[in-house]
């Protein structure tokens, strides 16, 4: 199959020109006169989004280990352009996260589907001041062991984990866990120095930076000045809700090409207002607004990742940055850059075409339309 009269994002910049693919991309090159290919009418052609912190939608959760709720999940991300995303756990026992696991094992996902990149295991090894939405119940010591109890129940696909560096036993956690996959600075009260022991232990990302840890401040600069200073890959929740624009576009800043946008959804993305359920905790979504029941604490947001593009550009980032950061850099945190992320040959068919207002027009999911009107 080739598209014609695209703009392709390529190497962090839009140029015209068509791609070639199958399964997998067979070439990419300057604009040529191919009778049979899709027009793509000026379009922007980008890769597929990929969204590594995402707990739920459409009234099902991937903490609830439960086949038809991936499938339903699947078929939700596909449709706004989410290609791939990580399946993203919440603070829960064992028992509970280990069927979450190996139900991301098994899953196979719908031709009409995104793909399940790998799992997200936000919890249980947090702080218990700063566990947010999480539930404090199930919180748990960093334990490197029952880290490869759970990684080996979903057929070694954690790509991600967070952890709060202060926590007894972190530091050590975070060298062996480093090794098998990300580790993430998140749900913390850390201050400067134990983030910066974290992040030259081996961890490299930050969880919904500036949510749930300590505020950057002149003389105390945390999480966030040791995430700038280490060099480390941050997320940011572009509802509108979690991070007021004027802090978006100043992260942006700081961070360039190692910010990551995430959605952060749970249940009640997809769905009208009302009570729904977050790792055994009732929330309450108003106007969109999710908190936990009773009380003004954002639990996540209602979002899908392709409202959190559009947000970000509408808040000052350029269409380019924000694109590398649900594409590429989410890609590259959790390890799958060879593969997904980018529109290069060799690499997944995973491609968006988005027409001049950020509007979809097109979803294609290992080069099988999966969205969209068809070309």
């Amino acid at each position: 199959m080739i598209i014609k009269n695209a703009k392709l994002f390529l190497n962090g910049a839009f140029t015209e020109g068509c791609v070639n693919f199958d399964a997998r991309i067979r070439s990419v090159g300057p604009e040529a006169e191919v009778p049979e290919a899709l027009d793509a009418g000026g379009g922007f052609l980008i890769p597929g989004l990929v969204d590594i912190h995402t707990h739920a939608a459409v009234g099902e959760d991937a903490s609830d280990g439960s086949a038809a709720g991936m499938v339903k999940m699947s078929r939700y991300y596909a449709a706004g352009g989410v290609t791939s995303w990580c399946p993203t756990t919440m603070t829960l026992r064992e028992p509970e996260l280990t069927r979450a696991m190996e139900t991301v094992r098994d899953f196979v996902p719908p031709e009409d589907g995104a793909k399940a990149a790998g799992v997200n295991l936000e919890g249980p090894f947090l702080s218990r001041a700063k566990c947010g939405a999480q539930n404090p119940d199930y919180l748990h010591v960093p334990d490197a062991d029952m880290f490869h109890r759970l990684n080996e129940a979903s057929g070694g696909r954690v790509r991600l984990v967070s952890i709060a560096p202060e926590e007894p036993g972190a530091v050590a956690f975070i060298r062996e866990v480093s090794r098998f996959c990300t580790v993430s600075v998140g749900h913390t009260t850390a201050d400067y120095a134990a983030a910066m022991a974290a992040y030259e232990a081996g961890a490299s990302h930050t969880t919904h930076l500036f949510n749930a840890m300590p505020p950057l401040g002149h003389r105390a600069p945390g999480v966030i000045g040791a995430a700038f200073d280490a060099g480390a890959t941050v997320e940011l929740i572009t509802d509108g809700l979690h991070i007021d624009p004027a802090v978006v576009r100043m992260t942006h800043r700081l961070f360039g090409d190692r910010l990551v946008l995430i959605s952060d959804s749970l249940r009640c993305a997809g769905m009208p207002d009302g009570e729904y359920e977050l790792g055994g905790q009732p929330i309450t979504m108003s106007g969109g607004r999710a908190t936990l029941t009773g009380t003004d604490t954002l639990a996540g947001s209602s979002i899908h990742l392709l409202d959190g593009l559009r947000r970000a550009v509408s808040f000052g980032i350029p269409l380019e940055q924000a694109v590398l950061a649900v594409t590429l850099t989410p890609a590259s945190v959790i390890g799958m850059a060879d593969t997904i992320g980018s529109i290069a040959p060799g690499k997944w068919a995973d491609l968006v075409l988005l027409d001049q207002s950020l509007e979809l027009r097109a979803v294609f999911v290992n080069g099988r339309q999966v969205a969209g009107a068809k070309l």
